[in-house]
C-alpha cells in the first residue's frame, strides 16, 4: 500500500492539521505492514500555480495516480481551503486522466482510490452553528472528491482559537477518530 501524505498549513510545529495527519498516517502504517509513504509539504515546497506550461508537467498527478491511500491535512483560511492546496488540486483533477465527460455527464476514473482529510477550523462551522453557511473547506473538498470518483473520508477539529483548552479537546477528539479510519 502506498500512502500519499499531503501538508498544507503555514503554521509549522503550531499546526493542527500536521499533528492529525501524522496520527493518521502512523495508525495506517501501524494497520498495513509494508507501505510506502510519500511525503508532500505544500509550503515548505509549494506548487506554481496553475499555468499551460506547469500542467504540462505534472509529476504530482502520478504521485496521486500511484498512491492507494491519500491524507490531506486541510487547515480552514478565509472560510476555504489553502491556495497551496488548491495549486495541487488543479494538478490532479485532469479531464481524461482522473474525469471525463460522457453524455450523461461527468464521470470519475480515480475510483478505488482512498482519500482521508484532517479539517481543521479555527471557528465552529459544523451544520447547525451560527457560521456554518460559511463553510466552504469540507464542501468543496467533497465535490472535487466526488467529481472524480472517491467518496473522501474526514477528521474535524474546529473551535481551535476559541482557546487552549478548546484547541487541545479538539484535537484529540479528531486524533481519536484515527483508530477507527486505521481499522
Amino acid at each position: 500500500m502506498t500512502i500519499l501524505h499531503i501538508d498544507s498549513s503555514i503554521n509549522g510545529e503550531n499546526s493542527a492539521s500536521r499533528v492529525i495527519t501524522s496520527a493518521i498516517v502512523d495508525k495506517l502504517k501501524q494497520s498495513n505492514w509494508g507501505e510506502s509513504v510519500i511525503y508532500r509539504d505544500l509550503v515548505a515546497n509549494p506548487i506554481p500555480h496553475l499555468t499551460l506550461d506547469a500542467f504540462a508537467a505534472n509529476l504530482d498527478l502520478e504521485e496521486f495516480l500511484a498512491a492507494d491511500t491519500i491524507v490531506i491535512g486541510a487547515p480552514m483560511y478565509n472560510f476555504t481551503l489553502p491556495t497551496q492546496l488548491k495549486a495541487w488540486i488543479d494538478r490532479i483533477v485532469v479531464a481524461g486522466t482522473t474525469f471525463h465527460y460522457t453524455e450523461n455527464g461527468p464521470e470519475g476514473l480515480a475510483k478505488g482510490k482512498r482519500v482521508i482529510v484532517a479539517l481543521t477550523r479555527g471557528g465552529i462551522y459544523s451544520e447547525g452553528s451560527p457560521a456554518s453557511s460559511l463553510e466552504h473547506l469540507e464542501t468543496y473538498l467533497r465535490g472535487v472528491f466526488n467529481f472524480i470518483g472517491i467518496e473522501p473520508e474526514f477528521v474535524t477539529a474546529e473551535g481551535l482559537s476559541i482557546g487552549p483548552e478548546q484547541r487541545e479537546e479538539a484535537i484529540g477528539l479528531a486524533i481519536g477518530e484515527t483508530v477507527r479510519l486505521a481499522a
